[in-house]
Protein backbone atom coordinates (compact mmCIF):
# COMPACT_ATOMS: atom_id res chain seq x y z
CA UNK A 1 0.00 0.00 0.00
CA UNK A 2 1.11 3.24 -0.97
CA UNK A 3 2.15 5.87 1.95
CA UNK A 4 0.45 8.67 3.08
CA UNK A 5 3.95 10.77 2.49
CA UNK A 6 4.15 9.28 -1.31
CA UNK A 7 0.62 9.88 -2.17
CA UNK A 8 0.71 13.70 -0.82
CA UNK A 9 4.19 13.93 -2.98
CA UNK A 10 2.21 12.89 -5.76
CA UNK A 11 -0.28 15.04 -5.07
CA UNK A 12 2.16 18.21 -5.12
CA UNK A 13 4.17 16.74 -8.49
CA UNK A 14 1.21 16.58 -10.32
CA UNK A 15 -0.23 19.99 -9.83
CA UNK A 16 3.39 21.18 -10.28
CA UNK A 17 3.09 19.77 -13.34
CA UNK A 18 -0.32 21.19 -14.26
CA UNK A 19 1.35 24.59 -13.06
CA UNK A 20 3.75 24.86 -15.26
CA UNK A 21 2.02 23.80 -18.43
CA UNK A 22 -0.54 25.13 -20.74
CA UNK A 23 -3.93 22.88 -19.32
CA UNK A 24 -5.65 24.68 -16.18
CA UNK A 25 -5.08 22.93 -13.34
CA UNK A 26 -8.47 22.24 -10.69
CA UNK A 27 -8.84 25.17 -8.24
CA UNK A 28 -8.00 23.99 -4.77
CA UNK A 29 -11.86 24.05 -2.94
CA UNK A 30 -12.77 27.45 -1.68
CA UNK A 31 -11.52 27.82 1.79
CA UNK A 32 -8.70 25.06 0.96
CA UNK A 33 -4.78 26.26 0.24
CA UNK A 34 -3.15 24.64 -2.87
CA UNK A 35 -1.51 21.72 -2.53
CA UNK A 36 1.68 22.98 -3.62
CA UNK A 37 2.50 25.01 -0.51
CA UNK A 38 1.45 22.16 1.77
CA UNK A 39 4.94 21.23 3.17
CA UNK A 40 6.17 25.06 3.13
CA UNK A 41 3.06 25.55 5.41
CA UNK A 42 4.29 22.67 7.88
CA UNK A 43 7.63 23.87 7.68
CA UNK A 44 6.19 27.34 8.53
CA UNK A 45 4.19 25.80 11.60
CA UNK A 46 6.91 23.70 12.85
CA UNK A 47 9.06 27.30 13.28
CA UNK A 48 5.69 28.94 15.21
CA UNK A 49 3.20 30.02 13.00
CA UNK A 50 -0.20 29.90 13.60
CA UNK A 51 -1.60 27.01 11.10
CA UNK A 52 -4.87 28.78 11.47
CA UNK A 53 -3.75 31.40 10.09
CA UNK A 54 -1.79 30.22 8.03
CA UNK A 55 -4.56 28.31 6.06
CA UNK A 56 -6.28 31.61 6.39
CA UNK A 57 -3.26 33.17 4.37
CA UNK A 58 -2.89 30.16 1.37
CA UNK A 59 -6.53 29.39 1.02
CA UNK A 60 -6.59 33.10 -0.83
CA UNK A 61 -7.96 32.98 -4.38
CA UNK A 62 -4.61 34.52 -5.33
CA UNK A 63 -2.61 32.54 -3.83
CA UNK A 64 -0.82 30.21 -6.19
CA UNK A 65 2.97 29.28 -7.23
CA UNK A 66 4.00 31.93 -9.32
CA UNK A 67 6.03 29.79 -11.99
CA UNK A 68 6.43 33.24 -14.09
CA UNK A 69 7.74 35.74 -12.12
CA UNK A 70 9.81 33.22 -10.11
CA UNK A 71 12.02 32.52 -13.77
CA UNK A 72 12.77 36.18 -13.66
CA UNK A 73 14.99 35.07 -10.79
CA UNK A 74 17.19 33.26 -13.02
CA UNK A 75 16.87 35.57 -16.18
CA UNK A 76 17.46 38.84 -14.45
CA UNK A 77 20.60 40.47 -15.63
CA UNK A 78 21.55 44.11 -13.90
CA UNK A 79 23.54 45.53 -17.34
CA UNK A 80 20.22 45.33 -19.03
CA UNK A 81 18.16 47.64 -16.97
CA UNK A 82 18.50 50.60 -18.03
CA UNK A 83 19.09 53.48 -15.09
CA UNK A 84 19.70 56.62 -17.30
CA UNK A 85 16.73 56.94 -17.75
CA UNK A 86 16.59 58.65 -14.47
CA UNK A 87 19.16 60.75 -14.88
CA UNK A 88 16.66 62.89 -18.27
CA UNK A 89 16.00 66.04 -17.32
CA UNK A 90 11.89 64.98 -16.47
CA UNK A 91 13.50 62.66 -14.30
CA UNK A 92 15.17 64.90 -12.36
CA UNK A 93 12.55 67.91 -12.90
CA UNK A 94 9.59 65.63 -11.31
CA UNK A 95 12.18 64.36 -8.68
CA UNK A 96 13.19 68.29 -7.73
CA UNK A 97 8.69 68.62 -7.38
CA UNK A 98 8.69 66.02 -5.11
CA UNK A 99 10.84 67.74 -3.02
CA UNK A 100 9.14 70.63 -3.07
CA UNK A 101 5.60 68.42 -2.09
CA UNK A 102 7.98 67.04 0.59
CA UNK A 103 9.56 69.21 1.88
CA UNK A 104 8.47 68.73 5.71
CA UNK A 105 8.99 65.28 5.77
CA UNK A 106 12.13 65.02 4.24
CA UNK A 107 13.49 67.87 6.00
CA UNK A 108 12.66 65.95 9.51
CA UNK A 109 14.28 62.93 8.06
CA UNK A 110 17.52 64.86 7.28
CA UNK A 111 17.42 66.23 11.04
CA UNK A 112 16.47 62.95 12.55
CA UNK A 113 19.19 60.76 10.95
CA UNK A 114 21.28 63.26 8.97
CA UNK A 115 20.83 62.16 5.40
CA UNK A 116 20.16 64.29 2.66
CA UNK A 117 16.69 64.66 0.85
CA UNK A 118 18.53 64.78 -2.08
CA UNK A 119 19.91 60.64 -1.75
CA UNK A 120 16.65 59.59 -0.32
CA UNK A 121 14.17 61.19 -3.60
CA UNK A 122 17.03 59.98 -5.48
CA UNK A 123 16.86 56.23 -3.76
CA UNK A 124 12.52 57.07 -4.42
CA UNK A 125 13.16 58.08 -8.00
CA UNK A 126 15.18 54.83 -8.97
CA UNK A 127 13.00 52.44 -7.11
CA UNK A 128 9.41 52.73 -7.89
CA UNK A 129 9.90 56.88 -9.25
CA UNK A 130 8.46 58.57 -6.24
CA UNK A 131 6.11 56.08 -5.89
CA UNK A 132 3.93 55.62 -8.99
CA UNK A 133 5.23 52.09 -9.53
CA UNK A 134 5.27 49.68 -6.93
CA UNK A 135 5.59 46.54 -8.52
CA UNK A 136 2.10 44.23 -9.20
CA UNK A 137 3.59 40.74 -8.02
CA UNK A 138 2.08 39.39 -5.08
CA UNK A 139 4.74 39.18 -2.21
CA UNK A 140 3.45 36.18 -0.33
CA UNK A 141 3.41 34.15 -3.53
CA UNK A 142 6.67 34.96 -4.92
CA UNK A 143 8.65 34.64 -1.53
CA UNK A 144 6.09 31.29 -1.25
CA UNK A 145 7.31 30.06 -4.83
CA UNK A 146 10.59 30.36 -4.30
CA UNK A 147 11.06 29.33 -0.93
CA UNK A 148 9.34 25.77 -2.25
CA UNK A 149 12.74 24.89 -4.20
CA UNK A 150 13.66 23.65 -1.26
CA UNK A 151 12.27 20.93 -2.01
CA UNK A 152 14.43 18.98 -4.54
CA UNK A 153 11.51 17.19 -6.36
CA UNK A 154 10.07 20.98 -6.90
CA UNK A 155 13.73 22.08 -8.20
CA UNK A 156 14.10 19.77 -10.81
CA UNK A 157 10.51 19.98 -12.14
CA UNK A 158 10.90 23.84 -12.17
CA UNK A 159 14.17 23.34 -14.03
CA UNK A 160 11.92 21.86 -16.25
CA UNK A 161 10.04 24.74 -17.58
CA UNK A 162 13.49 27.19 -17.58
CA UNK A 163 15.95 25.24 -19.09
CA UNK A 164 15.07 26.67 -22.50
CA UNK A 165 14.90 30.17 -21.22
CA UNK A 166 18.23 30.45 -19.37
CA UNK A 167 21.63 30.49 -19.91
CA UNK A 168 22.60 28.65 -16.68
CA UNK A 169 23.58 25.10 -16.32
CA UNK A 170 21.26 23.12 -14.50
CA UNK A 171 24.49 22.86 -11.96
CA UNK A 172 24.75 26.66 -11.63
CA UNK A 173 21.02 26.52 -11.17
CA UNK A 174 20.24 24.06 -8.88
CA UNK A 175 22.67 26.06 -6.91
CA UNK A 176 21.54 28.94 -7.45
CA UNK A 177 17.84 28.25 -6.47
CA UNK A 178 18.96 25.92 -2.90
CA UNK A 179 20.88 29.52 -2.23
CA UNK A 180 17.26 31.66 -3.15
CA UNK A 181 14.97 29.19 -1.59
CA UNK A 182 17.14 29.59 1.71
CA UNK A 183 16.70 33.74 1.29
CA UNK A 184 12.97 33.53 0.39
CA UNK A 185 12.37 31.06 3.33
CA UNK A 186 14.03 33.91 5.70
CA UNK A 187 11.94 36.62 4.07
CA UNK A 188 8.78 34.67 4.15
CA UNK A 189 9.17 34.05 8.08
CA UNK A 190 9.61 38.22 7.88
CA UNK A 191 7.02 38.78 6.14
CA UNK A 192 4.32 36.91 8.12
CA UNK A 193 5.85 38.35 11.08
CA UNK A 194 5.46 41.47 9.63
CA UNK A 195 1.44 41.04 9.06
CA UNK A 196 1.37 39.68 12.09
CA UNK A 197 2.59 42.21 13.76
CA UNK A 198 0.77 45.08 11.59
CA UNK A 199 -2.64 43.04 12.12
CA UNK A 200 -2.37 42.87 8.25
CA UNK A 201 -5.43 40.59 7.92
CA UNK A 202 -5.16 39.52 3.89
CA UNK A 203 -1.50 39.34 3.25
CA UNK A 204 -2.16 38.27 -0.35
CA UNK A 205 -3.52 41.68 -1.05
CA UNK A 206 0.28 43.53 -0.90
CA UNK A 207 2.29 43.14 -3.98
CA UNK A 208 5.82 44.77 -4.52
CA UNK A 209 8.66 43.84 -7.30
CA UNK A 210 9.21 40.10 -8.51
CA UNK A 211 12.00 39.64 -5.62
CA UNK A 212 9.83 40.44 -2.68
CA UNK A 213 10.79 44.11 -2.27
CA UNK A 214 7.30 46.46 -0.48
CA UNK A 215 6.52 49.53 -1.14
CA UNK A 216 7.60 53.27 -1.97
CA UNK A 217 10.70 52.41 -0.36
CA UNK A 218 11.41 48.82 -1.87
CA UNK A 219 12.14 47.41 1.18
CA UNK A 220 12.71 43.46 1.54
CA UNK A 221 10.69 41.89 4.64
CA UNK A 222 13.61 41.56 6.93
CA UNK A 223 14.73 45.19 6.29
CA UNK A 224 10.90 46.60 7.60
CA UNK A 225 10.95 44.50 10.68
CA UNK A 226 14.50 46.28 11.72
CA UNK A 227 14.81 49.50 9.93
CA UNK A 228 11.34 50.54 8.99
CA UNK A 229 10.36 53.83 10.49
CA UNK A 230 7.05 54.80 11.75
CA UNK A 231 7.41 58.66 9.76
CA UNK A 232 3.86 59.85 10.13
CA UNK A 233 3.47 58.74 13.94
CA UNK A 234 0.58 56.71 13.18
CA UNK A 235 1.08 53.56 15.16
CA UNK A 236 2.22 51.40 12.00
CA UNK A 237 4.92 51.05 9.63
CA UNK A 238 3.65 51.33 6.50
CA UNK A 239 6.33 51.47 3.40
CA UNK A 240 3.31 52.26 1.09
CA UNK A 241 3.12 56.13 2.38
CA UNK A 242 5.64 58.49 1.81
CA UNK A 243 6.24 59.52 5.68
CA UNK A 244 7.71 55.94 6.78
CA UNK A 245 8.84 55.35 3.56
CA UNK A 246 11.05 58.55 3.77
CA UNK A 247 11.89 58.15 7.28
CA UNK A 248 12.68 54.28 6.55
CA UNK A 249 15.22 55.06 3.86
CA UNK A 250 16.83 57.77 6.16
CA UNK A 251 17.44 55.22 8.65
CA UNK A 252 18.46 52.25 6.20
CA UNK A 253 21.03 54.69 5.20
CA UNK A 254 22.47 55.76 8.47
CA UNK A 255 22.38 52.22 9.73
CA UNK A 256 24.84 51.09 6.90
CA UNK A 257 27.54 54.45 7.20
CA UNK A 258 25.64 57.41 5.38
CA UNK A 259 26.47 60.58 7.06
CA UNK A 260 27.00 63.95 5.89
CA UNK A 261 29.89 64.75 3.73
CA UNK A 262 30.67 61.34 3.57
CA UNK A 263 32.77 60.90 0.54
CA UNK A 264 32.12 59.82 -2.80
CA UNK A 265 33.56 55.79 -2.56
CA UNK A 266 31.79 55.29 0.60
CA UNK A 267 28.79 57.02 -0.54
CA UNK A 268 28.80 54.12 -3.31
CA UNK A 269 29.19 51.14 -0.92
CA UNK A 270 26.81 52.29 1.39
CA UNK A 271 24.26 52.54 -1.74
CA UNK A 272 25.42 49.18 -2.73
CA UNK A 273 23.84 48.09 0.31
CA UNK A 274 20.36 48.95 -1.07
CA UNK A 275 20.95 47.04 -4.13
CA UNK A 276 24.27 45.21 -4.96
CA UNK A 277 24.88 47.24 -8.32
CA UNK A 278 27.69 49.74 -8.71
CA UNK A 279 25.76 50.90 -12.13
CA UNK A 280 23.03 51.60 -9.79
CA UNK A 281 24.72 53.36 -6.77
CA UNK A 282 26.84 55.52 -9.65
CA UNK A 283 23.33 56.23 -10.76
CA UNK A 284 22.05 57.52 -7.73
CA UNK A 285 24.99 59.95 -7.21
CA UNK A 286 24.79 61.45 -10.38
CA UNK A 287 20.87 62.29 -9.42
CA UNK A 288 21.94 63.51 -6.30
CA UNK A 289 24.14 65.89 -7.27
CA UNK A 290 21.68 67.31 -10.11
CA UNK A 291 19.41 67.76 -7.04
CA UNK A 292 21.54 69.25 -5.17
CA UNK A 293 22.36 72.01 -8.04
CA UNK A 294 18.59 72.33 -8.45
CA UNK A 295 17.63 73.04 -4.59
Amino acid sequence: MLSFKFMQRLLIMMLMLGLFCCTPVRVPAAGEPAPVFSRLMERLQSDGFDPKKLKTYYAEPNVNFDARRLALFFQHQEARLNYDQFLEESAIRNASNYMKRHADTLAAAETNFGVEKEIITAIMLVETRLGSFLGNSTTLNILSSMASLSDPAMRDQFWQTIEKKTNMSQHDYREKAKRKSKWAYGELKAFLTYVEQERIANPSAISGSYAGAIGIAQFMPSNILTLGVDGDHDGTVNLFTHPDAIHSIANYLKHYGWRPGIPPEKAVKVLMRYNHSRYYANTLIKIYNQLKETS
